[in-house]
């Protein structure tokens, strides 16, 4: 039996869309931080908490780190938030994948055009040592991934026709 074990840690970019929301949130905490101690007001007190709470989850909301794991023929796709919080997002069986490349492949060209569910499980653009992989699966789901070289090859040598790494 061909069992075999990957692991692969994928940080999401944080791009100018969360770090804005970051941002909006901080100032105005900060601001009513600094007229509770001007004021001594205890509702302002009552504010700066609230919103340092608020805060930190949004904080939590824009800390994002994928994690593939691939065993026994299958892929699951963990979501980390801001390294504390893992939830499972996905669990691809490879026999169910109908297609995988990468981004500029010419394999994608006849399904470049399907209306299907997008999901991005990315960093968001080709890093280093990972390229962007499209993922369809089941006819009706499209998934971004990061995949090393080494990953994408050990699902290869599962799914030999499915998997193209050119």
């Amino acid at each position: 039996m061909n069992e075999s074990y990957k692991e692969l840690l994928v940080k999401k970019e944080r791009g100018a869309k969360e770090s804005a929301i970051r941002v909006v949130c901080i100032i105005p905490t900060v601001l009513l931080a600094f007229l509770t101690l001007l004021t001594g007001a205890i509702y302002f007190f009552i504010a700066v908490i609230a919103l340092g709470i608020l805060d930190y989850f949004v904080f939590q909301w824009t800390d994002i780190e994928y994690e593939y794991l691939y065993l026994d023929k299958e892929i699951s796709v963990d979501k980390i938030m801001a390294k504390t919080r893992r939830k499972r997002v996905i669990t691809l069986d490879v026999n169910k994948i109908e297609l995988m490349a990468p981004e500029k492949s010419y394999q994608l060209d006849s399904y470049r055009n399907r209306q299907t569910k997008v999901t991005d499980l990315s960093a968001g653009h080709d890093l280093p040592d990972q390229k962007l992989y499209w993922v369809f699966y089941e006819g009706n789901q499209k998934f971004l991934m990061n995949l090393t070289e080494d990953f994408a090859k050990t699902i290869k040598g599962i799914a030999p026709r499915k998997v193209f790494t050119d």
